[in-house]
């Protein structure tokens, strides 16, 4: 429990606390007027301070437009100095610095494109004009470099060069193309390899100059002369390469040219013109497009266009010539080179095809493809024509010899060359035959030439006015046909049937022959007429000597004969003429003998014995192999 306070401390105390709140609650009130009086007065700072807090943001903000403003002032005039800088180099031109005056043109272009986006800038159409007016005259110096730095690196190809790029089977070894056309590519003893050799186009513009001529030709269409950088590159490069081939021996001729050459001229040239094609389409127009692509790699419009503007006239230049041969007139000669022709057509199509895309090339894709169609249907017309020509040969030069006819021999040698093309003919009947078969066709028309060169020659040998000479000729020239479809591809094609039925016939022709030359002979060795009817046929009783002497005569007479013309006769083969000489000595020595052994002793038993029996067996025998030998 705490000790009491007494009463009159705690007055004392109540009376000092009244007189302290008192106090504070005085202070108080005196504060609350002081900071009121305060905040008056800060109202009335601030509404003095106004105008100058305004003055000073607006100088904050004049000082922030003065640093844009010098920003841009600065950007500015930067491009002023460039542009002072680019005129510099495209006034000096762009001989000297090539790639400088190509960065001055670009630094121009993005000068023009600044002040037109710029237009506040009061001097800007000014500079836009003189920027537009130096551009102008730069393009024009562009154009004239690009004209000259092309010119002076495009060069024709020399035909040596150009034979290089050729593969080993394919290049001449005179330095001249094969005349005839015949590479060993070309040879038809087994498949070509002419599709499958690898070519090495050259290089018509060195690499390092490519990309300056694109980034030229790429200014030029960014500022809008397309067309003058396609005519530019159309004449320059067309020239070139027109000269290549002109120094290769490409020669423009006309149809009526044509008719003009002779035929062994004109055969050369078909040659020549088929190597000169292969070269043209794998090397200089494969070329000629590797060279634009590069030039115009990414200005796609004109790639294409410039391409074919290039080649246009050269590919005139060489299916002009071969449109000449193809409606020129027609003969059977001409049948093979045709054939040699339809085919380089068809080997190169696909590549001119490739080579030749895009809608710019289209004429010149259908002039290759209507060149292919007409080659093919002439050749087609012309085996017509050979066919027809073989039935109606009207050739009336006889063969004296009855040997094999020239006709004959061309026929055959036609065919056998015709085999040689067996793959093109075939594709030629699948064209315009519509044969699934094309096997079934080619023996089909080589068996109707067969029949039209028999039929020919039944016809010529009926100018022979002795019936035994006929039927050599017609033995000889089947004979010829037989054996010459035994040693060629047509054998497999005919077939032996074919083979066998013709043998038949020469077999007959042969006893023909042989009845009709030697019966009359046969004759007068015969025992009929020279024994008496009571004779026993044994032995020479009843016959009369006078008889016997004359018959000798005869056949004498008759042997002679027959030695001196049928020793001008001529059967070419060794073999049938040894076996047509056989057939005859079986049957004329047997009777001979014979003949004079039963008679031969009533003469040798008279006067001059050797008067009639002039020969021996062996003496005939040996007359007989003298037959047939084309003597004169």
């Amino acid at each position: 429990m705490g000790v009491p306070i007494p009463p009159d401390n705690l007055t004392q105390k109540a009376a000092m606390m009244r007189e302290s709140l008192h106090k504070t609650q005085s202070i108080t009130d005196n504060m609350v007027s002081i900071l009121g009086s305060f905040d008056h007065r800060l109202s009335a700072l601030e509404s003095a301070m106004r105008p100058t807090q305004i003055r000073t943001h607006g100088i904050r903000r004049a000082h922030e437009n003065i640093d844009k403003t010098l920003k841009a002032a600065n950007v500015i005039l930067n491009k002023f100095d460039l542009s002072r800088e680019a005129e510099a180099k495209i006034l000096k031109g762009p001989r000297e610095n090539l790639e400088g005056y190509l960065e001055a043109i670009e630094q121009l272009r993005s000068n023009i494109r600044f002040f037109t986006d710029n237009k506040s800038f009061k001097s800007s159409d000014g500079v836009v004009n003189h920027a537009n007016n130096l551009l102008s005259k730069a393009i024009s110096k562009l154009e004239h470099e690009f004209k000259q730095l092309l010119s002076s690196y495009s060069k024709p190809v020399e035909p040596d060069r150009l034979y290089e790029c050729l593969p080993n089977s394919l290049r001449p070894s005179s330095g001249s193309p094969d005349p005839s056309g015949k590479n060993p590519s070309n040879s038809r003893t087994g498949p070509t390899t002419a599709e499958n050799a690898v070519y090495n186009p050259p290089v018509l513009i060195p690499p390092r100059v490519l990309p300056l001529l694109h980034d030229l030709a790429q200014h030029m269409v960014h500022a809008g002369h397309t067309q003058q950088c396609l005519i530019i590159y159309r004449d320059t490069r067309s020239q070139v390469l027109q000269e290549s081939l002109h120094q290769l021996g490409v020669e423009k001729l006309s149809k009526d040219d044509v008719q003009k050459i002779q035929w062994e001229v004109l055969e050369l040239k078909i040659g020549t013109w088929i190597h000169f094609m292969r070269i043209a389409v794998k090397l200089l127009f494969a070329a000629e497009r590797k060279v634009c692509d590069q030039m115009f790699d990414g200005i796609d419009s004109l790639k294409d266009q410039c391409f074919a503007d290039v080649t246009k006239g050269s590919v005139a230049m060489l299916l002009s010539f071969g449109d000449a041969i193809a409606k020129s007139k027609r003969s059977p000669e001409k049948l093979f080179v045709l054939l040699d022709m339809y085919e380089i057509m068809r080997e190169l199509h696909s590549e001119i095809e490739t080579l030749f895309s895009g809608k710019a090339c289209k004429e010149i894709r259908e002039a290759a493809v209507g060149l292919t169609r007409r080659l093919a249907q002439t050749a087609k017309d012309t085996f017509g024509d050979f066919e027809e020509a073989v039935e109606k040969d009207a050739t009336r030069t006889a063969v004296a010899d009855g040997t094999v006819h020239p006709l004959t021999s061309y026929v055959i040698n036609y065919v056998k060359f015709l085999f040689d093309y067996q793959s093109t003919l075939k594709q030629l009947f699948h064209e315009f035959e519509n044969s699934n078969d094309s096997n079934a066709e080619l023996a089909s028309v080589t068996m109707r030439i067969m029949q039209a060169l028999q039929i020919n020659l039944e016809g010529k040998s009926k100018q022979y006015k002795d019936p035994a000479l006929t039927n050599l000729f017609l033995m000889n020239n089947i004979h010829y046909m037989v054996r010459s479809v035994r040693r060629s591809e047509a054998k497999d094609l005919l077939g032996d049937d074919w083979v066998q039925r013709h043998r038949r016939t020469v077999q007959q022709y042969a006893n023909q022959y042989k009845r009709i030359a030697w019966a009359k002979i046969l004759q007068s060795l015969s025992v009929q007429g020279l024994t008496s009817s009571g004779g026993d046929g044994g032995n020479s009783s009843g016959a009369s000597r006078a008889l016997i002497k004359d018959r000798l005569k005869i056949f004498n007479l008759q042997f002679e004969e027959l030695h001196q013309r049928q020793s001008q006769w001529t059967v070419p083969d060794s073999e049938l003429r040894e076996s047509l000489r056989l057939a005859v000595a079986e049957v004329l020595l047997p009777a001979y003998r014979s003949f004079i052994k039963r008679f031969g002793v009533l003469v040798e038993n008279g006067k001059n014995p050797h008067k009639y029996i002039r020969y021996t067996a062996e003496d005939l025998d040996r007359m007989l192999g003298e037959f047939f030998e084309g003597k004169t």
